[in-house]
């Protein structure tokens, strides 16, 4: 796949994907199938502001976001190796899951590939069990997103 998808919308089926987390352990979407819901987060880039200021705010609320029925998963273009550096600086406990190689291409299955910088854009899914999208905003850079709205898609989910 080398270009962008559109987004999955509410309703469609969450493209699959296995990536490696910072530890370089494989996760991949359909190890929650059946057992939790997934928040996929998709950000620019590890170390940059608005990004650690997101993803601390989940680090610090992180019972709002991932319990027994939901799942955070953060999703970058960053190597491994610097998401291991990323994840010590800050102290995340949520997997961060490198799109480093092939390049992007969870991002462009997502439809938040910036194929000018490298990049994934602020895009965030809500994947049910079964996989399908519950809640989609993509968010171009520069733009930070309001996670309010995440709690809100996390407590519609059905118990």
């Amino acid at each position: 796949m080398s270009e962008a998808a559109r987004p999955p919308a509410v309703g469609d089926s969450a493209p699959a994907f296995t990536l490696s987390d910072a530890d370089r352990q494989s996760v991949s979407l359909a190890d929650f199938a059946g057992k939790k819901s997934v928040l996929l987060v998709f950000y620019p880039f590890a170390f940059s502001g608005i990004c650690t200021g997101e993803l601390c705010a989940v680090r610090d609320d992180l019972p709002s976001f991932s319990n027994d029925a939901v799942q955070v998963l953060a999703i970058s273009t960053d190597p491994t190796f610097a998401l291991k550096a990323w994840v010590q600086d800050q102290g995340y406990t949520f997997p961060l899951l490198s799109d480093f190689w092939p390049h992007g291409e969870v991002a462009k299955a997502y439809g938040v590939f910036n194929s000018d910088a490298g990049m994934a854009i602020r895009g965030t899914f809500l994947v049910d069990q079964d996989g399908i999208v519950q809640f989609a905003e993509v968010n171009q850079p520069g733009e930070p997103r309001d996670q309010d709205a995440w709690r809100r898609a996390i407590a519609a989910l059905p118990s």
